[in-house]
């Protein structure tokens, strides 16, 4: 007998059910075709990875503010770099007046 595989979507959407509350497990368990046993490690499962959820949000958000500190960083040294060059230019050209 092959066992069954359930995607992640599926886990989350009857652990949700679950959460709610709305109806025992075993009846959940039933209407899904899942032992309750399963449901209830799938349950401890995703609630001791719920607090990455968010761990991994605030590190995406200090990784995306990292780097736009940096392109800036490099953008300012950039215009810094094209104002001296421009200075430079106009000064050996004459265009520039001190």
């Amino acid at each position: 007998m092959k066992r069954k595989r359930y995607t992640p979507e599926f886990k989350t959407q009857v652990v949700l059910e679950i959460l709610k509350e709305e109806k025992t497990m075993s009846q959940i368990a039933s209407e899904h075709g899942i032992h309750v046993n399963q449901l209830h490690k799938w349950k401890t499962h995703f609630l001791s990875e719920m607090p990455q959820v968010f761990k991994k949000q605030n590190k995406d958000q200090e990784k995306m503010r990292a780097d736009y500190e940096e392109k800036l960083e490099n953008l300012y040294a950039e215009v810094g770099k094209l104002t001296t060059q421009l200075s430079w230019i106009k000064k050996k050209s004459g265009i520039y007046h001190d």
